[in-house]
């Protein structure tokens, strides 16, 4: 009787998991490809949006991080982890920032 059961339970799993895929493979697969067409697009500032620096300045390498689709430039890591305490804070301030174009020369974190 056990037997029989989980013949029966182990081709049920079978025939609902075929089904479904004959019946929603194909949206999965739409679904599948809308999400590898989403690019990321680069932020293009030149200026970190926490401390104000210019980034890749003397020679250090820019760091960079992805918010919401977009790959911002920082100077440091550390501007990183200040960038996602309020990140639209500082969206806002590369937005202005391809308005203004001004650079500080400090670094101050």
């Amino acid at each position: 009787m056990f037997k029989r059961t989980m013949l029966v339970v182990c081709m049920g799993v079978f025939f609902f998991g075929a089904t479904r895929e004959l019946l929603f493979g194909q949206e999965a697969q739409n679904d599948t490809m809308t999400h590898a067409t989403v690019q990321q697009v680069e932020a293009g500032n030149q200026i970190c949006p926490v401390s104000g620096e210019k980034v890749g300045q003397s020679g250090m390498e820019i760091v960079k991080y992805e918010y919401e689709g977009k790959i911002y430039n920082f100077c440091c890591a550390a501007c990183i982890e200040e960038f996602k305490k309020d990140p639209d804070k500082y969206v806002k301030i590369v937005e202005e920032e391809k308005g203004n174009n001004t650079v500080n020369s400090g670094h101050s974190h």
